[in-house]
């Protein structure tokens, strides 16, 4: 069995879906945080000057929806011994092609959403100053309506069947739903008009094995 090390801050941020997967495939690994102090001198050692990096037998991936794909493929279209749940219930790419290439549209939504929410969350989390109540008026509304709008039209349309894809769980609901709950938590509210997908997100956060994860994890900020 290969050997993984995770490097990233000690948040969930970009890290927190692969730590999931790893959780969900019972897959040992190293989760590495290391504390802000320790970046510059451990940036220059990343293949892109960032983190997440994961590290497989000492071999890097940089990038985190790079890393979330190959964890997904490696963990759940492979037969593991070691994992709890059986194969065709723990698939985290869709159970075909067709199934796989609506989970990277989502997820590349989802990048084209973050890079119009930034900079109301940076505010929100802290990491820059700013007026709060004007941020969410006219950047994280706008960016909202438009993304959650879409994930509402697609929960509905997968028969509200707990997933955003398909009828087993992907790596984008772990990326939707460890989202979601960082806004509910910095935003309250915010998410009230989307009902479809905070029941989805609730039904993905009470799967066994990731339920057992959010309330065992460590305590961060963000």
């Amino acid at each position: 069995m290969p050997s993984y090390k995770l490097t990233y801050f000690p948040a969930r941020g970009r890290a927190e879906v692969a730590r999931e997967l790893f959780y969900l495939s019972g897959v040992p690994f190293e989760d590495v945080r290391i504390p802000m102090e320790e970046w510059p001198e451990f940036k220059p050692k990343t293949p892109f000057g960032q983190i997440p990096l994961l590290e497989i037998d000492g071999q890097p991936i940089p990038q985190s929806f790079a890393i979330f794909r190959y964890l997904a493929k490696e963990f759940g279209m492979t037969q593991l011994p070691f994992a709890e749940c059986p194969l065709l219930e723990n698939r985290f790419v869709g159970d075909n092609a067709f199934e796989s290439a609506w989970v990277d549209a989502i997820a590349d939504q989802h990048k084209d959403y973050m890079n119009e929410m930034r900079p109301a969350l940076m505010v929100y989390m802290g990491f820059a100053q700013g007026d709060k109540e004007q941020l969410v008026k006219d950047v994280a509304v706008p960016a909202r309506d438009k993304y959650f709008g879409i994930l509402e039209k697609i929960a509905k349309e997968n028969g509200n069947n707990g997933h955003f894809v398909g009828s087993a769980l992907t790596w984008v609901d772990l990326l939707i739903a460890d989202h979601a709950s960082v806004l509910t938590k910095h935003i309250p509210g915010f998410l009230d008009g989307f009902p479809a997908v905070l029941d989805t997100v609730r039904k993905i956060e009470s799967t066994p094995k990731l339920k057992e994860w959010i309330e065992k994890r460590p305590e961060t900020a963000f």
